[in-house]
């Protein structure tokens, strides 16, 4: 179940980074000028930059859609683990539970042993 828990916090911080990255990269994008005059050369630069942002912004929406895939994975493991854990808890109280009752009939039986012995001791003497 640790295991678990930290793996989810592992896949959390990872999700949490790739949000980071695709508001930056989103960010970025605001900060491209197009050139208002100048040479063709200019301008087909900034549309190979803006092209290239773009491509970088798919790549981390990409990134953050697999990351919360995997945040889902770790959370349904973390809960059949927790489940597991509780059944465990659940059947070792039981098994204690038992083992109580064992000794409680057996205790009962050495009781009543004891109590026929001195029944027959005081009738036996009478």
């Amino acid at each position: 179940m640790q295991k678990s828990e930290r793996l989810l916090q592992a896949k959390n911080a990872s999700l949490h980074n790739a949000q980071e990255a695709l508001e930056k990269s989103i960010e970025e994008i605001s900060h491209i000028q197009a050139p208002q005059n100048g040479i063709i050369a200019d301008f087909i630069s900034n549309r190979a930059l803006l092209d290239s942002q773009r491509s970088l912004i798919k790549h981390n929406e990409e990134w953050v859609a697999f990351a919360r895939g995997e945040v889902e994975l770790a959370k349904e493991q973390l809960k059949r683990d927790m489940i597991e854990y509780e059944k465990y808890q659940y059947l070792q109280l039981q098994e204690i539970e038992a083992i109580k009752k064992k000794e409680k009939i057996k205790e009962a039986k050495e009781l009543d042993e004891i109590a026929l012995l001195t029944f027959g001791v005081k009738e036996r003497s009478a």
